[in-house]
C-alpha cells in the first residue's frame, strides 16, 4: 500500500513539474510585434538601459537621510600620569591602573539649517535622477514607435511586392509564350524580364529594411537580433492637426529634460545658501568622565566653537555658488530652446507628411485607379 502511494505522489510531483515547466515556456514565448502597447509594456519592465537609470534614482534617493543626519560621534580615551609619578607606581597603559582616566564623547553638530539644505540640496539632485530616467524612458519608447513604424512599413511593401512579383511573373511567362510563336516583339520579352528584375531587387532591400526593423526593436526589448517578431497589425492613430504653440506650453509642463534642469536651479540654490551659512561656526558638544585612580569621580562639559576666520575663502566659494546658480538657470532656458526647436522641426514634418498624404489619397491614387481600371477594361 505504501509503496502503490509513494508512486502516486512520484507521478504527480513530476506530472507538476513538467506543467509548471510547460507554463514558464509559454509566459518565455510571448508573442511580440503584432502591437506597438504590447512592445512598450514589454521594454518597459526589460529593457536594461531604463533599469539602470531606475536603480541609479532609487541609489541617489538614499542619500537625502545621511545628507541630513547628524555627524558621528566621537569617543577619546586619556590615560593622565602613566607614569603613575604621583602615586609612586610603576607606569602602565591600562585604564584604570595610571594617574587619572578620562573617558570623553564628543558630539559635532553644524549651526542650525544647515543640515536641513544639505538634505535639501541631496533631494533635488534625487529628483534629478529620476526625471534621467523617465528621459531615458520617452527616448526608449521613441526608438520603439520609430523601429516599429519601419518595421510596418517594411513589411507591407515586401508582402505587396511580393504579391506583384507573382503577378509580374505569370505575365513574364505569358509574353515569353507569345514570343515563342511571333505574337509580340523581343523587345517586350526583354522589358517585362528587366521588371521582374527591377521588382526582385526592391523586394531583397525590404526584406533588408524589416530585418533591420526587427533588430532594431530587439535590440530595446532586449533579445536577440534575428529573434521572430509578429507581422504588426496597425499603427496608432495620427492626429488630423496640432497646435505647435500647445504642444510648447504642455512639452514645457510635461517635459523631464526640462524639469531635470528646473531641478539642477533648485539644487543650486539650495547649495548658494548653504555656502552662505558656512560664515557660522559649526559646533562639538562633549561629556567627560574624569577617574583618578584613588580618588572620587567627576564630570565635566565642553563646548567646542569653530572660527571661520579664513573669509576670503568663504568669499570666493560663495561667487562660485552665484556662478553656479546662474548657470543652472542658462541650462533651463537652453533647455527651452533646444525643446522649442526639436518641437518646430517635428511639427514641420508632421505637417508636411499629413499634405502628402492628403495628395496621395485626393490625387495619385485616384489617378492609379483610373488607370488600372482602363487597363482592366482595355482602354
Amino acid at each position: 500500500m505504501k509503496q502503490f502511494l509513494m508512486r502516486g505522489l512520484l507521478a504527480s510531483a513530476l506530472g507538476g513539474v513538467v506543467l509548471l515547466g510547460q507554463v514558464h515556456a509559454q509566459a518565455a514565448e510571448v508573442p511580440l510585434g503584432a502591437s506597438l502597447q504590447d512592445l512598450l509594456s514589454y521594454a518597459r519592465e526589460h529593457n536594461p538601459e531604463l533599469a539602470a537609470r531606475k536603480l541609479e534614482a532609487a541609489a541617489n534617493r538614499e542619500r537625502v537621510e545621511p545628507a541630513g543626519a547628524l555627524p558621528d560621534p566621537k569617543f577619546l580615551l586619556e590615560l593622565m600620569d602613566v607614569t603613575n609619578t604621583m602615586s609612586g607606581g610603576g607606569a602602565s597603559l591600562l585604564p584604570g591602573a595610571v594617574g587619572q582616566t578620562r573617558y570623553r564623547v564628543v558630539q559635532p553638530v553644524p549651526f542650525w539649517g544647515k543640515r536641513d539644505l544639505r538634505s535639501g540640496v541631496a533631494e533635488a539632485l534625487a529628483d534629478q535622477s529620476a526625471r534621467v530616467a523617465d528621459s531615458t524612458a520617452l527616448e526608449v519608447e521613441a526608438r520603439i514607435k520609430t523601429a516599429y513604424v519601419r518595421y510596418y512599413q517594411a513589411d507591407g511593401q515586401s508582402a505587396i511586392l511580393g504579391e506583384t512579383l507573382s503577378l509580374l511573373d505569370a505575365l513574364s511567362r505569358l509574353v515569353e509564350t507569345r514570343y515563342s510563336v511571333g505574337l509580340v516583339p523581343q523587345q517586350d520579352a526583354i522589358r517585362a524580364h528587366s521588371e521582374l528584375t527591377t521588382l526582385k531587387i526592391e523586394r531583397v532591400e525590404a526584406e533588408r529594411r524589416r530585418r533591420d526593423a526587427v533588430a532594431k526593436l530587439n535590440a530595446q526589448l532586449p533579445r536577440r537580433a534575428d529573434a521572430p517578431l509578429d507581422a504588426p497589425t496597425q499603427l496608432p492613430e495620427i492626429p488630423a492637426r496640432l497646435d505647435l504653440a500647445a504642444l510648447f506650453e504642455r512639452a514645457k509642463s510635461l517635459s523631464p529634460s526640462l524639469a531635470r534642469e528646473r531641478l539642477g536651479t533648485d539644487a543650486a540654490a539650495k547649495a548658494r545658501e548653504l555656502v552662505h551659512l558656512n560664515r557660522y561656526p559649526d559646533f562639538s558638544v562633549g561629556v567627560t568622565n574624569n577617574r583618578p585612580q584613588n580618588g572620587t569621580d567627576s564630570w565635566d562639559v565642553m563646548l567646542e566653537i569653530n572660527i571661520p576666520l579664513q573669509q576670503s575663502s568663504r568669499r570666493a566659494q560663495e561667487r562660485e555658488a552665484e556662478r553656479r546658480v546662474d548657470a543652472a538657470r542658462s541650462q533651463v532656458a537652453a533647455a527651452e530652446a533646444r525643446l522649442n526647436g526639436q518641437l518646430g522641426e517635428a511639427y514641420a514634418a508632421f505637417d508636411a507628411n499629413v499634405d502628402k498624404a492628403r495628395l496621395l489619397r485626393g490625387t495619385l491614387l485616384p489617378q492609379a485607379r483610373a488607370n488600372f481600371d482602363a487597363a482592366m477594361a482595355g482602354d
